[in-house]
Order: structure tokens, then sequence, then C-alpha cells
């Protein structure tokens, strides 16, 4: 089995993949301080809680945007597991031809999105929109080119940053709200979360799809932890909530191929 490790700002979020099917999915806060000694011990407790087998574990693939947890990562699965991980990087990948000055800047969940994107949707226009601590924009040709993205805040961060620099705004729980227009200051947050996601989503594809592919329409794939929240606005394609864990399997299992 290949464990699949997706490191971000906020969670690490697992999967255990038996060939191309996922059995298991999991988080993990993904703290800098944390050590490779409590990361291999939740990742074995957790495989053995959902009765699955440490020793089944084969190979572990990760993708990292947080630089100072990689040696803790490294450590913990040689330690815990006797495996050397695969990370997947640009410099490594075989199937994205990266259109970027620097493509080592392209993050390495991004690069795993595109890579499954185009898996299940061969020879398409596309355009990737993972809604996690950010939401993340990334336009791929249909000749396999990273021709590049955007970046905003997302849902969760826009509300950190409202509550943490206003006197009177509170969190709120992140829903579709029934209208755009609230009637309490809860409801005045939730549907200037939710709406002004919708209408960035909504622009930023116009101009993508004027910019990028001379105003034709990409497939749109909505992907990342509030993607399902959006489902029915008709401003995604299609959704797939593991893409990243997808693309991190598909990226290891053809490393070799040239």
């Amino acid at each position: 089995m290949i464990l699949c490790l997706d490191v971000g700002n906020t969670h690490i979020f697992g999967g255990l993949f038996d060939h191309a099917e996922i059995k298991l999915r999991f988080r993990h806060n993904s703290r800098l301080n944390v050590t490779s000694d409590e990361i291999g011990v939740f990742l074995k407790t957790v495989l053995r809680e959902n009765e699955f087998d440490p020793k089944s574990v084969d190979s572990i693939a990760i993708a990292s945007v947080v630089p100072s947890l990689d040696y803790s990562l490294r450590s913990a699965c040689l330690k815990y597991f006797d495996i050397s991980p695969f990370l997947l990087e640009p410099v490594n990948s075989k199937q994205l031809i990266i259109d970027l000055a620097d493509p080592n800047e392209l993050g390495a969940d991004r690069l795993a999105d595109c890579i499954a994107a185009m898996h299940y949707y061969p020879k398409q226009e596309l355009l990737i929109v993972d809604m996690g601590t950010a939401t993340t924009f990334d336009v791929v040709s249909a000749e396999r080119h990273y021709l590049g993205g955007s970046i905003i805040a997302g849902l969760r961060l826009s509300m950190d940053a409202l509550q943490l620099n206003t006197s009177k705004l509170s969190s709120v729980e992140i829903l579709k709200p029934q209208t755009a227009i609230g009637r309490t200051t809860a409801e005045h947050l939730q549907t200037g979360l939710y709406y002004g996601q919708v209408g960035i989503i909504k622009e930023l594809t116009r101009r993508i799809s004027d910019e990028a592919f001379n105003g034709r329409a990409p497939l749109v794939i909505g992907t990342g932890g509030f993607a399902y929240l959006f489902e029915k606005e008709g401003i995604f394609t299609h959704t797939v909530p593991d893409l990243v864990l997808q693309g991190i399997r598909i990226g290891f299992e053809t490393r070799n191929v040239s």
C-alpha cells in the first residue's frame, strides 16, 4: 500500500491507497515544532486504529509546502516504517511542463492537483481551484503546460483576518447562507465570505478563459476542504475531493516514466 501525505500550513492530510483506491483518510495538525517521533507514532496509531497493519505500507509519498517539516517527516518515515519517502517536487515531475521563470516556485500540493487533473481529464484545458487555507487557481493547457495561476485568501483565513483585526467581529461557522443579505452580524460575515468567494471564482474563471484559452471555457475542477460547499453554484465542472492525494500517488507511481 502507498501512504500519501499532503503537508500544508494547517494540516497534514493523509491517505492510504491500495492501488488507485483510497482506503483511509486522516488529518493531523501541522504545527512547526512537531517532532519526527510525534509524526511516526501518529501515523502508526491512525493506521492501527483503522485496522490497517503499518507493515502493509510499502511506499510513502509526500507533497509538502512546509519545508521546516520535511526533515521530521523524512526521519519519521525512516525510523517508524523503514521507508525513504518520495517527495513530489517540480524538479522530479514527469507529467507537467511548468512554464514559469522558476518552476520550483510551484507548490508541491498545486503540482499534485495538476497531475491528478490531467490524469482524470486528459488533453483538456483545465482550471483547478483548490479551496484550503488559501484558494489557489492553476491553469493547465491541453498540451500539459502549466501556464500560471492565482492565489487568494481562503475562507478560514479570511474569517481569521476579520476576527483578529476588528473589535466587534467574532468567528462564525462557515456555511452556505440561505440569502445574500444577512440580518445579523454573523450572517453578514457568512454571506460576505461565501458569496465573495463565488464572485472571485467566477471573475477569475472568466479572465483566465479569455487570457489563456481565447475565451473557451476550461474544465473547472473544484477541490480542497471547502469545495463541497459550492457544488451547486455552477462554478465547477467537477468536484474532486481527493485530487491532491491522487496526484501525489500518481506522481509517485510515474516517477520513473521518461
